[in-house]
């Protein structure tokens, strides 16, 4: 090879590269450079081009967390100049209870219950008995995207207690094989969520709706990837229309079939009842607002998967009680699982009062939208940071599940301490090392979410027996 040839300067500038992607830039120069990795940018594009998601904006704080922060600080400055300008001193009460180790049962980690007479899973346990379909939510972020984790649990559930299909689908995926619990598939929907120009009206526990750009598509096929999830016995479509309008539904046993709807402000559900292992509708109707797709049984367990990418969980304080109450009638929870964090924790940061202050008000809010539920919050599992040639748990990981602990305290709910189910202080080490965790260091793989449901689900079996 030549001196000064291409493929020489082309070997030498991938070197010099590779070795600078290896550096802590970000901790040399005290965050004005980001870290740099040339190989996870490579395998970054692999994973889009597999159609699997890339997880790189979930490591940036929710916006609308920025904006409450922002907010806060100016109520901060404004309370001292009054403060300094009034002759009589008023001392702030601290209602935040100190926290407190998270309570064992061997190797198991409890739910620590804080609710109110310490009722627990009251709601769970009395649906469980009561011989009707029990409905379980799992309200996240891009932790449980693709139902990572919540297929799992979902089986676990179904496996004691009887039940099929998935429960909640939404009209519209831009990953549709990233998730294997369910085969879905469709176009000409144009999706709205709360941290974008929705209309607050429609924004349900999902925080998203979907309205018809033309000719409108959504198809569900059964997987056998999940035990319980081939085939179901009730397909719902529930949506709100202005106008009237023509649906069609169709299934694996029925050909396309047209439903004409009244007009009404109110939730409608277009139902087909009976085993399937398939289910479409199709609408050109641009007035209709798609809620959500339904696949469960006629008994036992359902559980909902409810995902939304980069979220921080304080949107959810404005989703439409009203709404939640008329959909209630069709679709109801017995316990919704709050599953937050990730997007509201940076490497510096240590102080989260904001955040669990705005996390109580989220959890009163749902407490208001779903009064018969139980609700759980999940603090955050381990994640991890690179501190030079090491990985570590992210120092701040523990002021951020101090927090969440609190937020539940006050809130009067109940909590579980997900980290340290996955085993506490760099259990991050051992869960990427072992195929559990993405390279990332904070999502897991499919492997993992069936790890880390087997532990939430034995957590809560302890409690229901």
């Amino acid at each position: 090879m030549k001196k000064g040839s291409p493929l020489l300067i082309l070997i030498i500038a991938f070197v010099i590269v590779a070795g600078v992607s290896l550096l802590p830039l970000s901790r040399l120069t005290d965050g004005r450079v980001k870290d740099f990795s040339l190989f996870s940018d490579i395998l970054k594009e692999v994973s889009v081009i597999e159609g699997e998601p890339s997880y790189s904006e979930a490591e940036s704080i929710d916006p609308e967390l920025v904006k409450a922060q922002e907010e806060d600080d100016n109520k901060d400055n404004i309370s001292g100049i009054i403060a300094q300008t009034d002759s009589v001193s008023v001392q702030k009460i601290d209602t935040i209870i100190s926290p407190v180790k998270p309570s064992r049962v061997g190797e198991l980690v409890c739910v620590e219950d804080y609710t109110t007479m310490g009722v627990g899973f009251a709601n769970l346990k009395s649906s469980l008995n009561g011989g009707s379909v029990t409905r379980i939510a799992v309200v996240g972020d891009s932790y449980i995207e693709g139902d990572i984790f919540t297929q799992d649990l979902r089986e676990m559930f179904q496996d004691e207690y009887g039940g099929s299909g998935v429960g909640y689908v939404n009209m519209h995926s831009d990953f549709p094989g990233f998730r294997r619990s369910v085969k879905q598939g469709g176009s000409g929907w144009r999706i709205f969520m709360s941290n974008k120009k929705a209309d607050r009206k429609y924004l349900g526990l999902s925080e998203q709706y979907a309205m018809p750009k033309g000719n409108a598509l959504s198809t569900y096929k059964g997987s056998s990837a999940c035990r319980h999830n081939k085939s179901w016995d009730r397909s719902r479509f529930l949506f709100i229309s202005p106008d009237d309008i023509t649906i069609s539904v169709k299934t694996d046993v029925q050909d396309w079939e047209e439903r004409n709807i009244t007009g009404s402000e109110s939730v409608q559900c277009v139902e087909v009842t009976g085993p399937v292992s398939e289910f479409g509708i199709k609408t050109s109707s641009p007035s209709l607002i798609g809620l959500g797709v339904w696949l469960d049984g006629e008994s036992g367990v359902s559980l909902d998967c409810m995902s939304s990418r980069g979220f921080s969980g304080i949107t959810l304080s404005r989703i439409d009680t009203g709404l939640c109450h008329e959909m209630s009638s069709f679709i109801d929870y017995d316990l919704i699982i709050l599953e937050f964090g990730i997007n509201a924790m940076s490497a510096k940061q240590r102080n989260y009062s904001v955040y669990a202050s705005r996390m109580v008000d989220v959890i009163n809010h749902v407490r208001q939208c779903y009064p018969h539920s139980d609700i759980l919050l999940m603090g955050i599992g381990d994640r991890g940071e690179r501190r030079g040639a090491q990985v570590k748990s992210m120092a701040t990981a523990v002021a951020m599940i101090d927090a969440q602990r609190d937020a539940a305290r006050r809130a009067h709910c109940l909590f579980w301490d997900t980290r340290e189910a996955m085993g506490g202080e760099d259990a991050v080490v051992q869960w990427s090392s072992t195929g559990l965790m993405n390279k990332d260091y904070i999502h897991l793989t499919h492997k993992g979410g069936g790890r880390l449901a087997k532990e939430l689900f034995n957590a809560i079996q302890h409690d229901l027996k």
